[in-house]
């Protein structure tokens, strides 16, 4: 592994986000994201270039499926244009019930169609550089169509790096095959990095004939600090709920399996279905906690975070409230 670069993530809200980040850069950070929750993601980002001078910046995620992939190609090519380069496409897929019932978006082979959205993006992208003709045709996505009039023409920093977030074996595996970044999900420990993600990564590395190095992995892990134990103790106990929460989904099972907490995965998962959701945090123990979490005061967080993942991923976001006091420590 490289040097660990730290990044923070920023409020979706376009002023919020470009103070923020102008904030971060002046600090030290490394990299800036913003994810897509209750906000667009991409919005904020000219005000994030504008604002800023050499911090990378981008999306962590934006959703996949919800926009064509010829969109996301305009928009990442704008951003790659406006911003000399820094801008950084992150995409992932979310759930089914989020795409069916919040977006009325189809789900369909979500791994195989995430590999088209890529390629396709890849492609659109070539077009625009001049090096191509419009000409994809996959099972999910087909493109023929570019005029003149229609292609935004070439910039100066054409190779716009692409991360998808994944934790099921195909989409890190995907992530090793196409990608120039995997965005690991907060439920996730170092461990399970080394042992089952960074593997897979070069797996799939391999089987396209490219250097794992090239694949930067990107990690975002819950983080437990404050300036008194009072505070740290109320952080804990939010972060033994969120583990709670997402325990109880099977899609991330496999991460407890990898611990040996398989079972208490399957019993957050019935408690759920039973709506019983103030009882689940009593079953995530401290030591669940002290694994899923990166915790320590904030003057001493970035040792922390560079002993903990400085071994088993390139990128790791931190807390940017805290920041004056990690990294100027």
């Amino acid at each position: 592994m490289s040097q660990l670069h730290i990044d923070a993530t920023v409020s979706e809200l376009s002023d919020e986000a470009a103070s923020a980040a102008a904030r971060a850069e002046e600090l030290g950070f490394d990299g800036v994201w913003t994810a897509e929750t209750a906000h667009d993601a991409f919005l904020p980002h000219p005000l994030i270039a504008e604002h800023t001078d050499s911090v990378t910046h981008g999306t962590r995620i934006a959703l996949a499926f919800t926009r064509s992939p010829m969109v996301l190609a305009y928009q990442a090519w704008d951003l790659a244009r406006y911003s000399d380069g820094r801008f950084v496409l992150g995409l992932g897929t979310q759930v089914k019930g989020h795409n069916e019932r919040r977006f009325s978006v189809d789900w369909e082979a979500p791994g195989p169609r995430l590999r088209e959205v890529v390629e396709s993006v890849r492609h659109a992208f070539e077009v625009f550089q001049g090096d191509a003709d419009l000409e994809y045709d996959g099972d999910h996505y087909s493109f023929s169509l570019m005029t003149e009039n229609f292609n935004p023409g070439p910039i100066d920093h054409p190779e716009v790096p692409i991360y998808i977030a994944g934790i099921n074996e195909y989409n890190v595996r995907l992530a090793g095959e196409l990608c120039d970044g995997l965005a690991m999900h907060p439920f996730n420990t170092p461990g399970y990095t080394e042992d089952v993600i960074a593997p897979t990564v070069a797996e799939g590395a391999a089987r396209a004939d490219r250097d794992e190095v090239d694949v930067e992995l990107s990690a975002s892990p819950f983080v437990v600090t404050g300036e008194t134990e009072d505070e740290r103790d109320r952080e804990r106990e939010r972060i033994r709920r969120r583990i709670a929460f997402y325990g109880s989904t099977r899609t991330y099972h496999d991460v407890l399996a990898h611990h040996g907490w398989r079972s208490i995965g399957e019993e957050l998962h019935d408690l759920s279905r039973e709506q019983r959701w103030d009882e689940m945090a009593d079953l995530v123990t401290d030591e669940m906690v002290a694994t899923f979490a990166l915790e320590a005061e904030p003057d001493e967080l970035l040792a922390e975070a560079e002993a903990v993942y400085g071994d088993v991923a390139d990128r790791i976001g931190l807390p940017l409230e805290h920041g004056e006091a990690f990294l100027e420590s």
